[in-house]
C-alpha cells in the first residue's frame, strides 16, 4: 500500500470545498482512497467559534456533545470526556490547533459530506472505484500520542470479515473483523501530520482487503461499524459513569467499537 500527503493552500472559513479538490487533486485514478481531515470540512462549513465569543468552554462542549459526563470536573490536560457521533472523544471533538484564535467544531452531516465529495470526484475524474474518508486525530486510552479515526466515508465496505475463515491451525474464526475505516484513517493522519505541514489531504493506493462500492453505502452498512454501548467490550467502564444525553433518544445508540 502507498500513502502520500497533499499540500494545500491555507483554507479559510467559508472557502468552498470544490476549488480545493480541483487544485489539489489533479489526477484521481481507479482504486484510490482520498482522505481529508475533518478540520478542512469544518472550515468550509464555517464551523468555527471565536474564542472571544465563548465565556465558558465547558458550556460549548456540553452543547456540541451528544453526551457528557455528569460530573463537571475535567479529565487531565483540561479535556472533558464526551460522546460525539457515536465516538468516545475528548471535548466533543472541539479543537484549537491550527485555528486563528478560534475553536473549530466538528462538521455538520459528515457522512453527507463524504457522499458529496465522492460523487463530485467520481464525476469529474470519470472513475468507478473510489473511496473517500473524512478523518480526525484520536487518542487511545493508556497510550500516549494520537492516531487517526474515520468520521465519515463513502465508496467501499467499512469492514473486512474473517468470520468463518480458518486461522493458521485450521480453527474457524468466530468474531474477528478488520475496521478498514480507522485503519486507513490512521495511515492517512500519520502522513498528514499534526503541526504546520499544511497537508490536510492524503491519497492511499493499492489498499489490500478493500471492496469498493459503485453506490453510496446503505444505512445498514453505515451502522455496521458501530457497536452498542451495552455490547462494547469496554462496557464495564462506559456504563459505570453517569452520562448526560442532550437528546434522550440517543441513549442506547451505538458507540464506536
Amino acid at each position: 500500500m502507498k500513502t502520500y500527503s497533499i499540500k494545500t493552500y491555507l483554507v479559510k472559513p467559508g472557502d468552498p470545498i470544490e476549488p480545493l479538490l480541483d487544485q489539489c487533486l489533479v489526477s484521481v485514478q481507479e482504486g484510490m482512497v482520498v482522505a481529508i481531515t475533518s478540520k478542512v470540512i469544518s472550515l468550509c462549513q464555517r464551523r468555527v467559534v471565536s474564542k472571544q465569543d465563548v465565556n465558558n468552554k465547558y458550556e460549548l462542549i456540553k452543547k456540541e456533545a451528544d453526551a457528557y459526563l455528569k460530573d463537571s470536573h475535567s479529565a487531565p490536560h483540561g479535556a472533558h470526556l464526551t460522546i460525539k457521533n457515536h465516538i468516545l472523544i475528548p471535548s466533543a471533538g472541539i479543537d484549537e490547533s491550527n485555528g486563528e484564535n478560534t475553536y473549530i467544531l466538528y462538521p455538520h452531516d459528515i457522512q453527507g459530506v463524504a457522499l458529496k465529495i465522492w460523487r463530485y470526484l467520481r464525476g469529474k475524474h470519470k472513475v468507478n472505484s473510489l473511496g473517500v474518508l473524512i478523518t480526525d486525530s484520536h487518542t487511545t486510552p493508556l497510550r500516549k500520542g494520537v492516531t487517526g479515526i474515520a468520521l465519515g466515508w463513502c465508496g467501499f465496505q467499512p469492514l473486512y470479515s474473517y468470520v468463518g475463515q480458518p486461522d493458521i491451525f485450521g480453527r474457524p474464526l468466530r468474531v474477528t473483523q478488520i475496521n478498514i475505516l480507522d485503519a486507513l484513517a490512521s495511515t492517512a493522519v500519520f502522513v498528514m501530520g499534526e503541526g504546520a505541514e499544511q497537508t490536510p489531504m492524503a491519497i492511499l493506493e493499492d489498499v489490500p482487503k478493500i471492496q469498493f462500492l459503485p453506490r453510496p453505502p446503505s444505512q445498514e452498512e453505515e451502522h455496521s461499524i458501530f457497536i452498542s454501548l451495552e455490547e462494547d467490550i469496554y462496557a464495564p467502564l462506559l456504563k459505570s459513569n453517569s452520562w448526560v444525553w442532550n437528546d434522550c433518544k440517543k441513549r442506547g445508540r451505538p458507540t464506536r467499537i
